[in-house]
């Protein structure tokens, strides 16, 4: 009893202070939600970045029109592929992108699809209010699973299967990204430092999966640069990430990534002037061949499928990846590359998005059973389009194509990161 009295005591002198005090308020040490200032948001969603000189945007719809086009394909995705992954030790929200739609595939997980996630997110701040949760989410979902060669990289599929616990480059290179875009958009003071996550990604990256001599991307860190089958000289053209490369480069200071930018060009360059000069599609996969390491496509089967060596569903990225550094930076060997790319697709088709084929060889002949519409496909060849002003009607009719079309996780991923592009919302941290 004398305690509690003491305690009771107390509070009344302090009550009978404040009552005599000027601006006391017992109130006003208790914070609320109002005093509480809302997340710096840098970037937010819209950004209408001002792409390269001669660049255009789809101009049968409004600015206002393609970003809310962006939004709703965006609401579809988030509630259809994000998926809550529990929560880690300190109770912090785990969130996973989800391989399918449904069925046994929409429990798994790829390194690629938390690299598509972490960009698309960190894009959408400003739109959406729970857009850094969400990404944080992500992240620590990535740090949970480590490949087990370099663990400062991701497990490339969870739950693991037959083909190991190791990584894939463009995974990890999205995520490093991602990383990156989080820094720009949020800072790096709060729970996680992005920044610096960013950079002991992207010194893993380097490391573990640039070819030393080649400095092009392994398709990851289980390959061994001088193996006979799998080198520093057998790159997928899908992981010539110009983009993520040249930011790379910028945030960590490392020069080598800017001979990562040409060695890709270079080999985009070569494979179209010996492989595909009237169609300029590249294959899935390449070998540089020979002691003067000569670009060709990959056999049947080397890796993948017998389309290896063909335009099929790992090349059907490079229009958009080489295309956004095209817009993004300007670069006059990037604008070539997808120039040749888009001029044969309108022509080919026809100047019909729904003729595209799901893939071709490097000739321009459709593969066998490739008779359908994909955006997989439509998409990308979208953002190719947006180098040369004299396919504004192809790229119309490519949006339209596209931009209220939804299939599964991979072609509505890849569709929503070329409608960001598309809309003129893409923008580099």
């Amino acid at each position: 009893m004398p305690g509690k009295f003491k305690q009771f005591l107390f509070v009344v002198l302090i009550l009978t202070f404040c009552a005599g005090a000027s601006g006391c308020s017992l109130e006003k040490s208790i914070p609320t939600s109002a005093d509480i200032p809302p997340p710096t948001i840098n970037r937010p969603f819209p950004q209408h970045t001002t792409y390269a000189d001669g660049s255009i945007l789809p101009n049968h719809r409004s600015q206002e029109q393609l970003d809310q086009d962006v939004r709703d394909f965006y609401d579809y995705w988030k509630v259809t592929y994000v998926n809550d992954a529990g929560k880690d030790e300190a109770g912090n929200q785990i969130y996973r992108i989800a391989f399918s739609r449904k069925g046994e595939n929409y429990k798994q997980t790829v390194s690629e699809g938390q690299g598509y996630g972490m960009v698309i997110v960190a894009t959408m701040a400003g739109y959406d209010p729970d857009a850094r949760q969400i990404f944080d989410g992500l992240w620590r979902f990535v740090r949970a699973h480590p490949s087990e060669v370099d663990p400062r990289l991701m497990d490339w599929k969870v739950p693991e299967g037959e083909y190991g616990n190791d990584s894939a480059f463009d995974g990890d290179a999205d995520i490093a990204f991602g990383l990156l875009l989080a820094d720009a958009q949020w800072g790096s003071d709060g729970e996680i430092d992005y920044l610096s996550d960013a950079l002991v990604f992207i010194a893993a990256i380097m490391e573990s999966t640039i070819g030393s001599e080649s400095h092009l991307p392994l398709l990851g860190d289980w390959v061994e640069e001088s193996d006979e089958t799998y080198s520093q000289y057998t790159p997928r053209s899908s992981d010539f990430m110009l983009v993520n490369f040249r930011a790379f480069a910028a945030a960590s200071g490392d020069k080598t990534w800017n001979e990562v930018v040409a060695n890709s060009q270079m080999v985009m360059n070569d494979l179209q002037s010996n492989y595909s000069p009237n169609t300029g599609l590249m294959p899935d996969f390449i070998v540089l061949a020979g002691e003067t390491h000569i670009p060709e496509p990959a056999p049947a089967d080397f890796l993948e499928a017998e389309s290896d060596g063909a335009y099929s569903y790992n090349a059907g990225r490079v229009p958009w990846r080489v295309g956004s550094d095209a817009l993004l930076y300007g670069d006059a060997a990037s604008v070539t590359i997808v120039q040749k790319i888009s001029l044969w697709a309108e022509s080919v088709s026809g100047g019909d998005p729904y003729a595209i084929k799901a893939g071709y060889d490097l000739e321009g002949n459709p593969l066998p059973d490739s008779d359908y519409f994909t955006t997989f496909f439509a998409a990308p060849l979208g953002v190719a389009a947006m180098s040369n002003p004299e396919q504004q009607q192809w790229l119309n009719d490519i949006y339209e194509s596209v931009y209220n079309t939804h299939e599964d996780y991979y072609e509505d991923s890849v569709t929503l990161l070329c409608l960001i592009t598309m809309t003129g919302n893409a923008w580099v941290p």
